[in-house]
C-alpha cells in the first residue's frame, strides 16, 4: 500500500529531494502531471513539466516518471476534508496506481 511522505512547497523541492536521494537512495520519482479533463497539457501541466526538466538536469541519476493525475485529487477530496490531507491522499492514490501498473507489465 502506497503512503506519501510529505507535501513539500515547490520552492523546497530540490533540497527535499536531495535529502531523499542522498540519505535513502531514492532513484525513481513519480511526478503527477495535471492534464486537463480532455487529456491536454494545459497551463499548470506546462509549469510542472518545466520544473521536471530542471529536476532531471539537477538529478541525472534519478528516473522521473510522469503520471496523469487528472482524477486523483477529485477522488481524494471525497475522502479528505482538509487541503493538506487531500494532497496526501491524492499522492498516495497516484503512487498506488503507478505501482499497480508496474505489477501488470
Amino acid at each position: 500500500m502506497a503512503s506519501p511522505l510529505d507535501v513539500i512547497p515547490s520552492g523546497d523541492l530540490s533540497g527535499y529531494l536531495r535529502g531523499l536521494v542522498d540519505e535513502q537512495g531514492v532513484c525513481e520519482v513519480v511526478v503527477g502531471v495535471p492534464r486537463t479533463l480532455g487529456g491536454e497539457v494545459g497551463f499548470q501541466a506546462r509549469k510542472v513539466l518545466s520544473r521536471l526538466d530542471a529536476l532531471k538536469t539537477e538529478f541525472p541519476g534519478v528516473r522521473f516518471v510522469k503520471w496523469d493525475e487528472r482524477f486523483t485529487t477529485r477522488l481524494a477530496a471525497s475522502r479528505g476534508r482538509r487541503k493538506g490531507r487531500v494532497d496526501h491522499l491524492a499522492a498516495a492514490r497516484m503512487l498506488q496506481e503507478y505501482l499497480e501498473a508496474r505489477e501488470n507489465l
